[in-house]
């Protein structure tokens, strides 16, 4: 069966008569939340059963949520057929308040979201790659994490948050279903996310790249790089052997980029691998001619990894050099250290029974 989040407002117009009806029934689930046909008061009960045989509204079941002491929720969702994803809602700034009582400035928030159940990509050092692959995501399965998330943090209708592409899963594996969500994502009438506020983080599958970039959605790209050669590459992402530092670098440079923005290369920085100046020397000669802006990100160790966590002074020396020679560069405060915060450790530890 279908799910009522799997459709654009117009879709949606196409599948209910009277079409003005795919409006209220869009409010009911994107501004109210509501998970139950029951409760859209204005929809006729022909209607309401029509719905209920045909859409189904109740995909995903929060089983797990872990807070961390910064404001960050690590979800776990259950999905219709009992397996589970992750999804991390990220406070980047906290609601300031003014000596009267007035708000200077609301919350900010982003949320990293799941495209698939499990992964083909196999990164090493990632715990998700450990379950293997099972199943993409429906449409509808990644649109709900959002709703489901502003529902549990009462986060009102008319409050944006930025999205980014990055929990279980590659995006472009699961391509059609995730440009689909974007579109979803972005209806004016429904969560109203600007594209601007949507990033795509992929490992670099080049082809599909290049695909999203002549589709011109309007959204932003980060590229998992993580390394500088393709030995060290491939150690961390197998999937380099296919789509190489080249090729992905090639597929940036024709991808259209908002004048405002840059493209994001992620680095994840893994001590004695990849955490030296030579490496970063390789990285400026690398980005040369892209409008890009590099993000270091502290490897979050867990249970089982060889992998350690890089000494800060490393890290600011890194950022230092690629600064000094005009690369934009930020090291990412690390967030939820005290959760199961790397992808795939909340499911892991789940999985495991462990409490």
């Amino acid at each position: 069966m279908d799910s009522i989040y799997d459709y654009t407002l117009e879709e949606l117009k196409l599948k209910l008569k009277p079409s003005f009806r795919a409006k209220q029934v869009y409010n009911w689930i994107y501004k109210k939340y509501v998970s139950s046909y029951d409760d859209m008061k204005n929809i006729p009960n022909e209607l309401k059963d029509n719905l209920k045989n045909n859409y189904a509204i109740d995909i995903l079941k929060i089983v797990k949520k872990e807070k961390s002491s910064d404001g960050s929720i690590k979800y776990l969702f259950e999905l219709n057929d009992n397996h589970t994803i992750e999804a991390v809602l990220l406070l980047m700034k906290k609601k300031k308040i003014n000596d009267d009582g007035t708000i200077e400035r609301s919350e900010k928030y982003t949320v990293c979201i799941s495209t698939q159940v499990g992964c083909k990509i196999g990164c090493t050092f990632c715990l998700t790659a450990k379950g293997g692959f099972v199943r993409n995501l429906s449409v509808g399965e990644i649109v709900n994490q959002i709703v489901q998330i502003k529902k549990d943090n009462d986060i009102s209708e008319n409050k944006s948050l930025n999205i980014v592409y990055m929990g279980m899963g590659e995006p472009l594996d699961n391509y059609k279903n995730f440009v689909h969500s974007v579109k979803v994502f972005s209806e004016k009438d429904g969560l109203y996310i600007s594209k601007r506020r949507i990033t795509v983080s992929t490992s670099g599958i080049s082809s599909k790249i290049e695909k999203l970039g002549e589709e011109d959605l309007g959204i932003q790209l980060a590229i998992s790089l993580h390394a500088v050669d393709d030995g060290l590459r491939s150690e961390l992402i197998p999937m380099n052997k296919a789509y190489n530092i080249k090729s992905i670098i090639d597929a940036v440079k024709k991808f259209p980029v908002d004048t405002r923005k840059k493209v994001m290369f992620e680095y994840l920085v893994i001590k004695n691998k990849n955490d030296d100046i030579a490496s970063a020397k390789k990285l400026l000669q690398l980005l040369d001619g892209i409008k890009a802006k590099v993000n270091l990100i502290y490897f979050n160790p867990y249970p089982g990894t060889s992998y350690q966590r890089p000494q800060s002074s490393d890290m600011i020396k890194f950022q230092d050099y690629l600064t000094g020679k005009g690369l934009l560069c930020t090291i990412r405060e690390s967030k939820g250290l005290d959760i199961s915060a790397a992808c795939g450790q909340l499911k892991e530890k789940e999985t495991n029974g462990d409490s």
